[in-house]
């Protein structure tokens, strides 16, 4: 049996890491700038995250979410504080297409509605619905295609205003994230948040926030609505969560009623993954990561920002997108093949996007930095 050949591949293999930093089976040492998407936030293979899930193991690793788990009540507790969203309840999951999927769903349940807006470069997963509201027409398969969601212009108040004003007796939710990643690192307006906020309220519409790329400390907020003063209904999550063990979340707010069976998940919220997710909430606490991810990135920018071929820098935290003015393709390439640095690119192909580990150390951050400078200087 072979593999199934969806992914186009870099002639790497990994098969060590240690904080930002990787080695292939050759013994090349690699800067992980990267993250596996932003996967990465307290760097590879953390002596607290090691020593948590070692101890796990020598416990039990998974039984269903038919008998009680306490580990999920202790890491509901820590998400809580830390987010500064105690109040809400927490649903666990695998990834954060999943969480996309079951906070769609809930919204639906609760309002009774069928329709979801979404925005253009948005990007929410590959399964049925999550892949239905991302801006990609190549990964929308004809099951997935629906008239039910509607795709309104990223930052474009007066188009959502008429969305709103034909439909929103019909709407369900609108599904925005705090940050597109793969759409190329765009960052909402406060007024248009603000303005989806307003109608949401108006016409009984569940607002959901995709914190999946851009929450978790990435940028330098919690998640990163929260830099607006904005309250949602309902929080996804996952990437950086597990720092590398598949989970995801979806937060939400008290006025949605759960039931039985309303829900449900067979390997969310295993022991383990709990585990890994408790381990990353405990090192973002005790390192202070996101005051980190605010300083090494405002470091970062400030650095780079006037290099040639760099057009704009668009960054909240330690996630970055270095829009260049021309294809960033052979500048990626350049960095990982000459420099050994691992970045990565978007839906706009002229945009780089960083998104190293939230504990990044200025050494790490001067070596990305000095070898970006060579790279575009040889243009």
């Amino acid at each position: 049996m072979n593999l199934f050949n969806v992914y186009p591949l870099f002639n790497i293999n990994p098969v060590k890491a240690q904080g930002s930093f990787l080695w292939d089976d050759k013994g090349e040492k690699y800067l992980d700038f990267y993250g596996g998407h932003a996967v990465i936030s307290i760097g590879h293979n953390h002596p607290h995250y090691q020593t948590q899930l070692k101890e796990q193991l020598d416990k039990i690793s998974f039984y269903s979410n038919s008998v009680q788990n306490e580990l999920q009540t202790e890491l509901a507790e820590k998400l809580g504080k830390l987010s500064g969203l105690e109040d809400y309840n927490l649903f666990l999951c695998n990834s954060g297409a999943e969480a996309n999927e079951n906070a769609l769903k809930l919204a639906s349940f609760h309002n009774g509605k069928k329709k979801v807006l979404y925005f253009s470069g948005s990007f929410h997963g590959r399964t049925s619905a999550a892949v239905s509201v991302t801006d990609n027409p190549k990964i929308v398969a004809p099951v997935n295609y629906d008239e039910r969601f509607i795709k309104s212009e990223w930052n474009n108040i007066e188009q959502l205003e008429a969305i709103f004003e034909k439909q929103g007796s019909e709407i369900s939710s609108v599904i925005i994230e705090g940050i597109q990643g793969v759409g190329g690192i765009m960052i909402p307006t406060v007024e248009f948040l603000t303005k989806i906020k307003e109608l949401c309220e108006k016409h009984n519409v569940v607002l959901i926030l995709d914190e999946v790329q851009s929450g978790y400390g990435r940028s330098g907020y919690f998640f990163a609505y929260q830099e607006f003063g904005i309250e949602a209904d309902i929080v996804t999550t996952a990437k950086g969560m597990g720092n590398g063990f598949p989970i995801g979340g979806v937060l939400i707010q008290p006025k949605f009623q759960a039931s039985n069976g309303l829900l449900g998940t067979t390997f969310g919220g295993n022991h383990l993954a709990c585990v890994a997710a408790i381990a990353v909430l405990d090192v973002m606490k005790d390192e202070n990561l996101i005051e980190n991810a605010r300083e090494m990135g405002e470091y970062i920018e400030n650095k780079i920002k006037d290099f040639p071929h760099i057009k704009t820098i668009r960054r909240k935290g330690l996630m970055i997108g270095i829009e260049l003015d021309r294809d960033c393709s052979e500048v990626r390439n350049s960095l990982l093949y000459n420099h050994h640095i691992f970045t990565g690119n978007s839906n706009d192909k002229a945009v780089l996007r960083i998104l190293p580990a939230l504990n990044i150390k200025k050494e790490e951050t001067d070596l990305f930095i000095g070898a970006l400078k060579e790279v575009l200087e040889q243009i």
